[in-house]
């Protein structure tokens, strides 16, 4: 690329995002990075969902509970894992390892007529997967950049993953029918390699071009040491840590209510048809996403400062469960849900990931994956068996549900302005250092 070429990207990107110039090349590379990982979500993603509208309420709550425990699990096998190897080798091995599993489900598709336990169990597994290569690429992505550079650039980031958005979500959406769902694993197995090689290159970025280590000999991570079992620990005694996983905690809830919702609304068609449907959703989802992550986060972050910018979406959602309160049906759930899932994807989660910047490697390392998994996943079962007592305990209709949900929504923008006022309270008593 000659120096012309390059001056022009480098303006674009600035006047859009407010990337500099020596960034450019991290930028591109943790936004390719994320395209890549989010594609292969996405082409599971309504695989899994498809499935559910064929299990009542209780047995996907069952499938919830045993998410969590094999979640926590795994998080403290990663924790042992983390204590034990270099970054530098498990961050890609853990792509790698993901990728092994799921070409495993495919072989087992081909070769067992009764697919209800191979269902139930990929399910599971996907839901594992969907919060754990997300926590590990956001826990690198804080390694690679210092906090003044996570603001800015976390929401260009983070709109690569709703561009995985759109190209994921698009083979499922158009060619579930011909293809089979079962050849979807095959893709997204191959894109869950893809990473790795990025991986090794923005860590040598991380020294040269970013200039957050001192020498080229400190840019690949060392092992970090202590109890395998420290996040939890870390978690569990940290005041600033545990305001973030009940934010988590209220998130889920309102993911909850929504999707179950969805799910039994969805009831009467067909798994081809679901698949398509969540699919197409999905797309919306990250048409948005991409246009405010590209145009607005980073600077939502400079303007009105983390306070406003965390709480804006909770804020929204809880506005959008009133009117679903009054006016229940189809339309505006699905309205809702794609408001939910783009503003978390667009603004909630990059400037949730930016309070991790403040924080030690081995916090980021160990106690994240315990906030990002095992609260989440914790908040889904509490949230999922809560959704159960409601609609087949006390028999509440939607409108019922969505006003006890704009409560929860409220609870969780009031979490999220007192989150992002300790953020900045902390950032302005110290001096902003390398992450």
């Amino acid at each position: 690329m000659d120096t012309t070429k390059r001056n022009r990207i480098s303006q674009l990107l600035g006047t859009m995002a407010n990337v500099q110039g020596h960034e450019i090349k991290a930028v591109v590379g943790s936004f390719l990075f994320v395209v890549l990982l989010m594609s292969a979500y996405y082409i599971l993603r309504p695989v899994r969902d498809a499935m559910a509208s064929d299990w009542s309420d209780a047995e996907v709550s069952w499938l919830w509970t045993l998410n969590f425990f094999i979640s926590t699990a795994v998080v403290a096998l990663y924790g042992a894992l983390v204590a034990r190897f270099p970054l530098r080798l498990l961050v890609p091995a853990t792509y790698g390892i993901f990728a092994l599993t799921f070409l495993f489900f495919y072989a087992l598709a081909l070769t067992i007529n009764d697919r209800t336990l191979i269902d139930k169990s990929f399910y599971v597994w996907v839901s594992v997967f969907s919060l754990f290569h997300i926590s590990v690429f956001w826990s690198f992505m804080s390694e690679l950049f210092n906090k003044e550079q996570a603001g800015r650039l976390f929401g260009i980031i983070a709109a690569g993953a709703s561009v995985g958005g759109l190209v994921g979500p698009s083979i499922p959406s158009f060619f579930s029918a011909y293809l089979g769902t079962d050849t979807l694993l095959l893709l997204a197995s191959a894109l869950l390699l893809l990473p790795i090689p990025l991986i090794f290159y923005l860590q040598a970025l991380k020294a040269s071009d970013l200039g957050n280590k001192a020498s080229a000999a400190t840019t690949i991570p060392a092992r970090i040491g202590g109890n395998p079992f420290a996040g939890f620990t870390l978690f569990i005694s940290n005041p600033y840590l545990l305001a973030i996983g009940l934010f988590i905690l209220l998130y889920t809830g309102i993911s909850s209510f929504v999707y179950f919702e969805l799910k039994n609304l969805l009831a009467e068609l067909n798994r081809a048809e679901r698949t398509a449907i969540w699919a197409q959703m999905d797309l919306a989802v990250n048409v948005l996403s991409i246009a405010v992550g590209l145009f607005a986060t980073g600077r939502l972050v400079g303007k009105f400062g983390m306070p406003v910018t965390i709480a804006l979406i909770p804020v929204m959602i809880c506005t959008g469960l009133i009117i679903v309160a009054i006016s229940p049906f189809l339309g505006a759930v699905i309205a809702l849900q794609v408001i939910r899932r783009a503003g978390n994807y667009a603004v909630t989660r990059p400037a949730r990931e930016v309070l991790f910047t403040r924080v030690d490697r081995e916090t980021r390392f160990k106690a994240k994956p315990v906030i990002d998994i095992v609260a989440y996943r914790g908040g889904d079962m509490l949230m999922a068996w809560a959704f159960t007592g409601l609609t087949q305990g006390l028999g509440l209709g939607l409108a019922a549900v969505a006003a006890v949900g704009a409560g929860i929504a409220a609870l969780w923008a009031m979490v999220g302005i007192y989150l992002g006022r300790w953020f900045e309270q902390e950032t302005h008593q110290a001096p902003d250092q390398p992450a």
